[in-house]
């Protein structure tokens, strides 16, 4: 793994700040971003292929950004559902700074951008929508992967991008196999070489599922 990446706790390259103008909820916004976090320069083609295709969020409960960089997909979540309480989860320090810079831009106060340990064990998540860093590696992203995915609610549905070339078909075979019963995973979309997945949890999870404070830190 490169020594300064997305992904790196704190960033040693310079942070170079910079300004951009976005569409997000159908609307356009000035968000801020910086060096060493994901796609500074724009949204990702991933994330505006998750955000093109997702159904509307539910609107009350806790809504997961997992990997939420400066915070494209949080923001999105906090600005359809402004009574939700969104989560941007991330481990680099500075996107969660940027994140929570950006939420405070948009007047959007049901934003928490913390670190993976910060959210309370016991929260279930009525959706997530995620671009999960696929880079970090394949142990890295299924450890957080099965971290995050079985503390959906029940019935609940998760959303995830991933390019087809970095193994997005593999993705959904081992998150048949590897979810708890109960747990569906289907292709929703491929679109500009781009799969998006989902995750259906089961009307009664498992007492106690997701909660595991052993499995590998996102």
């Amino acid at each position: 793994m490169p020594s300064d990446h997305y992904f790196s706790s704190n960033p040693r390259s310079g942070r170079a700040p910079r300004t951009i103008r976005v569409q997000l909820a159908g609307r356009e916004v000035e968000l801020e971003t910086a060096g060493g976090v994901f796609s500074p320069e724009r949204i990702d083609a991933g994330t505006r292929v998750l955000l093109g295709n997702v159904t509307e969020p539910p609107k009350h409960g806790h809504l997961l950004d997992v990997g939420c960089g400066w915070g494209p997909i949080a923001l999105t979540l906090a600005l359809k559902a402004p009574e939700a309480t969104v989560w941007a989860v991330d481990v680099n320090e500075r996107a969660l700074d940027l994140a929570r810079r950006n939420a405070r831009r948009l007047g959007l106060d049901n934003v928490n951008a913390v670190l993976p340990d910060d959210v309370p064990d016991g929260i279930r998540f009525a959706t997530i929508w995620s671009n999960p860093p696929i880079r970090v590696g394949k142990a890295e992203l299924h450890a957080l992967l099965l971290r995050w995915l079985p503390r959906l609610d029940a019935d609940a549905i998760a959303w995830l991008v991933v390019q087809r070339n970095l193994g997005s078909d593999s993705l959904q075979r081992w998150l048949d196999e590897a979810l708890p019963a109960g747990f569906e995973v289907d292709r929703a979309e491929l679109s500009k070489g781009y799969r998006v997945l989902t995750v259906n949890a089961p009307s009664d999870p498992a007492p106690g599922q997701g909660t595991n404070p052993d499995l590998t830190r996102g």
